[in-house]
């Protein structure tokens, strides 16, 4: 991971604050493409990222501790479709999103509300975040997860959590957690870099998570795709900590296969389960599967 980060390096794309950033944090900057001297990410990570902390809930009984030793289990995200007895698998509304979060909150096995718990396509893209938000304020008292769609949308959600909490109780304590995915292989975007550094700057943690299909994304083998993993989320990760040194931040990994015949995402197979297990090791226990 750090000959890859050293030697081939990242892209960070259409956001000059980061490239300025990580400029003056000592990496080697040409126009978007960034090369990080050894070891340099995971010093600033080890140097500033809490190896623990709390994801404080509105109920105070819900309050999560996240990293070692410590498991956090949550509703499966990003559903694009539903399944029910009446009417077979369909595309998902806000109806369902409702009560797969009331679902979870009477759940005594998941200690966490979850984020996009399934995709309400009933609902307009531009507005469709406050109405997911807002459910899982209204409908459960566990910790939940914030928009990142939009940089805009992740303000949004802080500015709600503000309200549900009071204004003033952010600044010391974490109450979004928010899943950040780098857009695979070797780039973070602005759209993700921007989410990142709205929840960051309020002192709210982000799942820092490459979304890796091996053999599109990555290569094809375990070890390739869970160095470029490492490299993708460490670079994630120490810009996080650039933003606001003691964000919270978590080591996400979705690495996934692909089907070499049908060019399908094949999930649930051996092969990405090894590379959860290789990648457990580095992550000392800050690696969450919110993604199933």
């Amino acid at each position: 991971a750090d000959t890859i980060l050293e030697e081939v390096g990242i892209e960070f794309r259409g956001d000059p604050d980061a490239l300025r950033l990580l400029r003056e944090a000592g990496a080697d900057v040409t126009d978007q493409l960034v090369r990080f001297p050894r070891g340099m990410c995971r010093r600033i990570i080890q140097a500033s990222a809490p190896r623990i902390f709390s994801q404080h809930a509105r109920n105070p009984e819900r309050t999560v501790r996240i990293g070692d030793p410590y498991t956090v289990l949550a509703p499966n995200y990003g559903s694009p479709f539903v399944r029910d007895l009446d009417t077979g698998r369909r595309y998902g509304t806000i109806e369902d999103f409702r009560n797969f979060v009331k679902l979870a909150y009477m759940s005594p096995y998941l200690h966490h509300s979850g984020g996009t718990v399934c995709e309400p396509v009933d609902v307009p893209v531009n507005k469709r975040h406050l109405d997911m938000v807002y459910a899982h304020m209204r409908y459960s008292d566990k910790p939940f997860m914030g928009s990142v769609t939009h940089p805009s949308r992740a303000a949004d959600t802080v500015e709600m959590a503000r309200i549900l909490f009071g204004p003033d109780y952010l600044a010391d304590h974490t109450v979004i957690l928010s899943l950040i995915n780098a857009n695979s292989p070797l780039v973070w975007d602005s759209t993700m870099l921007g989410a990142a550094r709205v929840y960051a700057e309020s002192n709210q943690a982000t799942l820092i998570t490459p979304f890796i299909l091996a053999g599109a994304m990555s290569p094809v083998t375990v070890a390739g795709t869970a160095a470029q993993t490492l490299a993708e989320a460490m670079a994630g990760m120490a810009f996080v900590q650039l933003t606001r040194p003691g964000a919270p931040v978590v080591f996400g990994s979705f690495p996934s296969s692909l089907s070499m015949q049908s060019v399908a995402p094949t999930l649930g197979t051996p092969q990405p389960a090894l590379g959860l297990v290789v990648l457990a090791g580095p992550a000392r226990g800050l690696w969450l599967p919110f993604r199933s």
